[in-house]
């Protein structure tokens, strides 16, 4: 229940209403807009804000999403469902790009899980692609009706199209003829009358041209004759464009008839289409005000985290000034808080925006708070504010504001919010402050919730000794004189009136016998007050200060961790591709040393060929010496990994015991002999014999290696198809979210990805420090930057990598 009547306009939900009907792109979604209306059913309300929510993301991700042709035919719809009745050529138009949008939007939704919500929407929509197909073989992209959309269509029009041929030529011969004679200016050229062809005549010569004058000028110095050679041409047109109209006619009604079985199904897809176009208003708008889907619970809770008044951020955002955003706790035994301060504080606009937020809540609109905020549901909203004085009904201001406290006493309830302006304040004071506190204890024995504003005394003790109720004070700066708009829960506020009556300049002596008149008591507990909010607020800068300290220590201390971590991880992978090499250059060293061995007994003592075969075990040695030495240097100065080296560059003279392999091939075998230019090679158990220039001469671990190259090229080719440029982070833990942008990072780096977006939100900002603080540490990233405003601004950080 909302009370009353003029709740909207109260809180300017009115306003809203008109922000979101700019962003509608039809009919369609503007009479969603005026249907919008409050629900305290937790199910329907989560439904509205996560549809929301996902058209937030489409709007700010996907550039693909329909936004054009929103046609509202319903009205033509409906109107055939007369048998006999067809469809008029412009609407079948619309029909057509219509339909293929919704059909475009259902397949958009279903295409993807990332908007399951949304999918939900789409899951029983008529689609329908044979009317579209049959619809375009009337109508072109133009919305004009084919030529061959029947073979009779075909035929009046190529006869249309013969007679206006004949009647061009007839005129142009008789106007070439009246130009030649002086009767018709050179410049003239025949025009159209009436739908008849014609030519313009000064009125002077009208008789010297035989035919029919259908028109004159509103000068009356030209006159349109349709000569006489062309009348009947000029009626048969006539003639075949009835013909064509009637034919039209006919095909419309043909299809129409073919439409009408499916009218309640298309009635229903365009039901469809209307809330795809409110939602994405609601989006637009969210984006428009920073709102977001909060935290929100199936219980009795407000607990806000820098709340917004969307009306008052956008109208300061016009004057490039900033709001002063609201923090704001109700829930169990602080139900009700008593705001107190001076006027002109905001105590009133705090009010307001605690309505105009739940309000928007339930009634789906995603509202401008922080991420960790958290939103209950209420089943009643009632409000009290402003002047409701009435000469019709002989009201005074007080007498209303009693009748709405009369309503609130009957109808609240535990599931209640009270919004309460001034509360107590039209009347005599003492009286009025009674009766105020006498109410509040009601509500409060209800069990509502709600916010009060008043500057009565008795309200604020009632709130300190109650439970239920807590005080709420509008801090002010008694040094420079000015409200400061900051609600500080806790306290009771003073409403500074000695130091306003300063200000604004007031003889001190009439301060001095106000002073005296209220006695020492209240002047003491006002400065009493004014002290509290000063302590206050200097307590809550340096419990700020320590919180930023802490938070900071326990980043540095997670950063610290993980990089430990990191090097412990790198340490192993490095010993273990160490060991690796190790045993790899042992088996090659074993394979080279046997080989030589079997080459000195093959020799038999032949000198020349032991040379050789100790000389190629000695380059052979000097190879592995100087690929360890760079090894070391490598792993010591940790360069940037480059291309491998290709075989030609390790070729050289190829001698017995060489490891080989034929040229463009994988497969090697040891070359066992040479003879001349030819080689005998052992593949394996097969030996063959091969020309020199077809081998080339590779280690013995460059098969293995290629193979791995091979399937590691593949591997990341198929990574790279599957590998999105976005991650989105949001309400992850801060270890969980840098853990996830570490492994993402790699594999961008990894996969040469030259450009991608994290989505990390604004929320407190500490996420997306820590994430920027990591990627100052990588070599690979480039630059990183805020998205641009449009698409998502500071919510999300864009990172050129190397």
């Amino acid at each position: 229940m909302i009370y009353p009547e003029n709740f909207e306009q109260k809180i300017e939900f009115f306003k809203i209403r008109q922000l979101l009907e700019q962003h509608c792109l039809s009919p369609l979604g503007r009479e969603k807009v005026e249907e919008m209306q409050f629900s305290a059913t937790f199910e329907e309300v989560d439904m509205q804000l996560s549809q929301t929510d996902e058209f937030v993301h489409i709007l700010q991700e996907e550039d693909s999403f329909p936004s054009d042709n929103f046609y509202d035919v319903r009205p033509v719809l409906k109107r055939i469902r007369v048998a006999g009745s067809w469809i008029e050529q412009n609407a079948l138009s619309e029909l057509n790009k219509s339909l293929q949008t919704i059909n475009s939007i259902v397949a958009f939704f279903k295409k993807t899980e990332r908007y399951p919500h949304l999918m939900l929407l789409a899951k029983d929509v008529f689609v329908s692609p044979e009317i579209s197909k049959k619809a375009e073989l009337i109508i072109d992209e133009t919305g004009q009706i084919r030529d061959n959309a029947s073979p009779q269509l075909s035929n009046i029009r190529r006869e249309i199209t013969s007679t206006l041929n004949g009647i061009s030529r007839s005129l142009n011969s008789i106007l070439r003829k009246a130009q030649a004679e002086g009767f018709v200016d050179k410049e003239i050229t025949p025009g159209m009358r009436d739908g008849r062809l014609v030519i313009p005549v000064n009125p002077a010569f009208k008789r010297k041209i035989k035919g029919i004058v259908h028109d004159e000028s509103a000068s009356g110095k030209t006159v349109y004759i349709e000569p006489s050679e062309v009348v009947e041409a000029n009626n048969r047109i006539r003639e075949l464009e009835s013909d064509e109209r009637r034919e039209i006619i006919r095909i419309l009604t043909i299809f129409t008839d073919y439409l009408r079985p499916f009218l309640p199904d298309l009635l229903g897809s365009y039901d469809f289409l209307a809330q795809t176009d409110f939602i994405r208003a609601k989006a637009k708008f969210a984006l428009q005000i920073n709102a977001l889907k909060p935290g929100f619970e199936n219980r009795l809770v407000i607990d806000w985290v820098q709340a917004v008044h969307p009306l008052l951020f956008l109208a300061l955002q016009k004057q490039n000034r900033k709001v002063v955003p609201l923090d704001i706790t109700l829930e169990d035994k602080n139900r009700i808080l008593v705001i107190s301060g001076p006027n002109a504080g905001g105590k009133s606009v705090c009010l307001k925006t605690v309505g105009l937020l739940q309000y928007m809540v339930q009634c789906g609109l995603l509202i401008p708070l922080r991420e960790n905020s958290r939103v209950g549901l209420f089943d009643d909203i009632f409000i009290d504010i402003g002047d409701e004085q009435s000469i019709e009904n002989d009201l005074s201001t007080y007498s209303s504001h009693l009748q709405n406290m009369k309503f609130f006493v009957k109808n609240c309830s535990k599931h209640s919010l009270l919004l309460i302006d001034e509360f107590g304040s039209g009347t005599e004071p003492q009286i009025g402050a009674a009766i105020a506190e006498s109410l509040l204890d009601r509500f409060n024995q209800r069990n509502s919730f709600g916010v009060v504003t008043t500057h009565y005394q008795n309200l604020k003790h009632f709130a300190n000794e109650n439970e239920g109720v807590i005080n709420g004070a509008m801090l002010y700066d008694r040094h420079e004189m000015q409200p400061l708009f900051q609600l500080s829960i806790g306290n009771p506020g003073s409403s500074f009136a000695v130091e306003i009556a300063r200000k604004i300049g007031l003889p001190d002596d009439v301060i001095t016998q106000a002073s005296e008149i209220v006695g020492s008591d209240y002047i003491n507990m006002d400065k009493y007050l004014q002290d509290i909010s000063r302590d206050r607020r200097y307590w809550e800068r340096k419990r700020e200060e320590v919180r930023r300290e802490r938070n900071r220590l326990n980043e540095i201390s997670e950063k610290y961790e993980f990089e430990m971590e990191e090097i412990n991880r790198k340490k192993k992978e490095i010993m273990a591709q160490a060991k690796q090499q190790a045993e790899q250059l042992i088996a090659e060293s074993n394979a080279k040393i046997e080989s030589t061995i079997r080459q000195i007994k093959e020799a038999q003592a032949d000198k020349e060929k032991t040379k050789q075969a100790r000389q190629s075990l000695s380059e052979f040695r000097e190879k592995i010496d100087s690929h360890t030495d760079k090894e070391v240097s490598r792993k010591k100065h940790k360069p940037k990994p480059t291309a491998q080296p290709q075989t030609s560059s390790l070729k050289q003279q190829i001698t017995t015991g060489d490891t080989v392999r034929m040229k463009g091939q994988t497969v090697t075998g040891e070359i066992l002999e040479i003879q001349g230019k030819k080689a005998t090679v052992a593949f394996g158990v097969i030996k063959s014999t091969v020309d020199l220039e077809k081998l080339e001469r590779v280690s013995n671990k460059q098969p293995a290696k290629e193979s791995k190259s091979s399937n590691t090229r593949d591997l990341l080719h198929d990574r790279k198809l599957n590998f999105r440029q976005d991650i989105d982070v949001r309400g992850m833990r801060g270890d969980e979210a840098l853990q996830a942008v570490m492994y993402f990072i790699d594999d961008a780096i990894q996969l040469n990805v030259s450009r991608v977006r994290i989505l990390h939100g604004t929320g407190t900002g500490a996420l997306r420090q820590i994430i920027r603080d990591y990627l100052r540490t990588v070599s690979g990233v480039v630059h990183f930057q805020d998205e641009h405003v449009q698409f998502g601004g500071a919510g999300i950080t864009v990172i050129d990598l190397d």
